[in-house]
């Protein structure tokens, strides 16, 4: 029996570069660069990606043997659906040729740079949302030379168009961030006063940021839906990404140099996002991170497996209930009730194999964005707090390194040393949670020393460890 050949692109590409997208990951290829190629195909035009990996070489290494093409799996209850995407035209490791990189992002054909780098990308604090200038990528990146962070190429190439007479490139963030377009630009200027003032003058004027709100469910693939592709469609695709059926992109269409016709599949084009951002963000991400924690404590591998326990599910619908959806304005024609009912349906959907330990990585960058607004606000409100200390209990447990069965827990997050230090220095509940949210990094945006705030979350500690997660969730929600 012969051996399966690797994927190759159909046929070449007859459409030049337009973008270049920093961060060729799962949800990038299950997203943007799937809108890409359906624009290219209605409306045409020159909007060829080139995707740079700014850290590891598995993109390129994956993709480039394949011509840069790659599959789409769509993933039912019903069953699954391939296509073949073939909108990237190169993939560049950032760190091995820097250069190139900007030689290419210089270059007047790139109009768009789009960035799905994930919160940490941003190398901001993210209760601050400033540029963090004692990160060591950016204070690489103000002394000079070649770039290591996105925000410093970003700042380079521009500075090298500026230098020609050329026009800019629009930068378009595509991750989970509020205001992400607005925390772009902000991240950008700051770099750029700092190399140089007229520089950050002229992005100002010159350099459009739109903001965006995007939604799929992408999991990390796996060597058996890499296996099961082979078995199906008898070729290997070691690039090949999973995802729902369902995507949802709202776009502030303020593009300097233009944009594709991404004009497909449920996308929006806004005047502002901002509701739709909070929508995103508390009602799916919030939860998502609630099941992250508290389902990988509870022993759950997958989102689907935790909503299939009843408690976890009337987690969320609690939560949605009592404390997000009083948070958040409803976007023009959205029922907020229904959109959750929706949420519900897509993480119960069983082909989606979306791991618990995937979305509890990075803890620190995400949940300012996804759950300490909505905490916030009910605190300034005096709405109710109980579930959202319940899932930041669960986060701090997590990041202790020790789960309750006292099996060690390899946690992903850039502040994890000093969260580990913290949750091992104290000995009682109470000090560990005055410690833990003086963490100013996570925390920053929170009241100080509010005493409600406090009770509830030594509160909901206190019964993690008496009683273990499952019960904890069962004694919220009933």
């Amino acid at each position: 029996m012969n051996k399966p050949q690797r994927l190759t692109r159909q046929t070449p590409a007859h459409f030049g570069a337009g973008i270049v997208h920093m961060g060729p990951g799962n949800f990038f290829r299950a997203f943007a660069a799937i809108y890409t190629q359906e624009a290219m195909q209605s409306a045409g035009g020159d909007w060829g990606i080139v995707a740079v990996s700014l850290k590891s070489p598995t993109a390129r290494d994956q993709l480039q043997p394949q011509g840069c093409a790659y599959t789409s799996v769509t993933l039912s209850p019903s069953g699954s659906h391939t296509d073949i995407i073939e909108s990237i035209v190169d993939v560049l490791v950032a760190p091995e040729n820097p250069q190139r990189v900007l030689d290419i992002m210089s270059q007047p054909n790139i109009r768009i740079v789009s960035l799905t780098i994930t919160e940490k990308g941003y190398c901001h604090d993210p209760s601050s949302g400033n540029l963090n200038l004692e990160h060591a990528d950016i204070a690489h990146d103000i002394e000079g030379g070649a770039p290591r962070s996105a925000i410093g190429f970003i700042v380079q190439a521009l500075a090298l168009r500026k230098a020609a007479g050329a026009a800019p490139f629009t930068v378009m963030s595509c991750d989970n961030l509020p205001d992400n377009g607005q925390l772009t630009k902000h991240v950008v200027l700051q770099l750029a006063q700092q190399r140089d003032p007229e520089l950050a003058e002229w992005i100002d004027k010159q350099v459009t940021f739109p903001a965006t709100m995007v939604d799929r469910i992408a999991p990390a693939t796996t060597d058996s839906d890499i296996e099961q592709l082979s078995e199906q469609q008898g070729y290997i695709d070691l690039a090949c990404v999973t995802h729902e059926s369902y995507r949802e992109w709202v776009i502030e269409d303020n593009f300097c140099a233009g944009r594709p016709n991404w004009n497909h599949g449920n996308v929006s084009y806004v005047n502002s996002v901002t509701s739709h951002e909070l929508k995103k963000l508390r009602c799916l991400n919030g939860t998502h991170s609630a099941l992250a924690y508290l389902g990988y404590l509870a022993g759950y591998e997958t989102i689907a497996d935790t909503v299939a326990d009843p408690a976890f599910a009337q987690l969320c619908n609690k939560l949605w209930k009592t404390e997000i959806i009083p948070t958040v304005p409803a976007p023009s024609g959205v029922d907020l009730t229904d959109y959750c009912n929706t949420l519900l349906a897509r993480y119960r959907n069983p082909a989606i194999r979306h791991r618990t330990w995937q979305i509890a990585m990075d803890g620190s960058q995400k949940i300012p964005q996804r759950l300490l607004g909505t905490l916030c606000d009910n605190l300034a409100s005096g709405g109710p707090i109980d579930g959202i200390a319940l899932v930041l209990a669960a986060w701090i447990r997590y990041v202790s390194g020790v789960d309750e069965n006292g099996d060690s827990i390899d946690v992903k997050d850039p502040l994890a040393e000093q969260l580990r230090a913290v949750t091992q220095s104290t000995a009682t509940p109470e000090l560990l949670v005055k410690e833990i949210v003086n963490v100013s990094a996570v925390f920053g945006q929170l009241p100080k020393d509010d005493s409600r705030l406090h009770t509830a979350l030594v509160k909901a500690y206190t019964t993690l460890l008496k009683h273990g997660t499952k019960e904890a969730v069962r004694q919220f929600v009933n």
